[in-house]
């Protein structure tokens, strides 16, 4: 077995907010992916949906309640498990709150997605959007 197989699962947020979705750019760049949305490996005990509420929280300082699993898939750049949840703003703003992991926090509308992530979303990720931010 790889490494990237051994690595645990990541769960990443899919949170809308206002007709936009929270993206992340991390400090360093995984490859093709520069903007991204809050994620991180799923720890010993959590169940992917609790993971990406927690690093949300850790990493832009919302709080945010998970809704649904949107879908799993093994990412094409990086090989690893991703589970997608969709996620609610419960309180807060976004702000870089991992200066040592992000860069930059953003507000994405629907038309803006393309020049953030030109590679394309996971189609389930991107049916979802189509609905939620239009």
């Amino acid at each position: 077995m790889t490494e990237v197989a051994d690595s645990p699962a990541v769960a990443a947020a899919v949170v809308v907010w206002d007709c936009k979705v929270l993206l992340i750019r991390r400090r360093v760049a995984e490859g093709e992916l520069l903007w991204q949305f809050p994620a991180g490996k799923v720890e010993p005990g959590e169940s992917t949906g609790e993971a990406a509420v927690r690093e949300t929280r850790e990493e832009t300082g919302l709080r945010v309640a998970a809704r649904k699993l949107l879908g799993e898939r093994l990412h094409p750049a990086n090989g690893r498990l991703i589970s997608y949840t969709a996620c609610v703003v419960l309180e807060g703003t976004a702000y870089v709150a991992a200066p040592r992991e992000v860069a930059e926090v953003a507000w994405v509308t629907h038309a803006e997605l393309v020049r953030y992530v030109p590679y394309g979303l996971f189609p389930l990720v991107q049916e979802y959007l189509d609905v939620e931010l239009t």
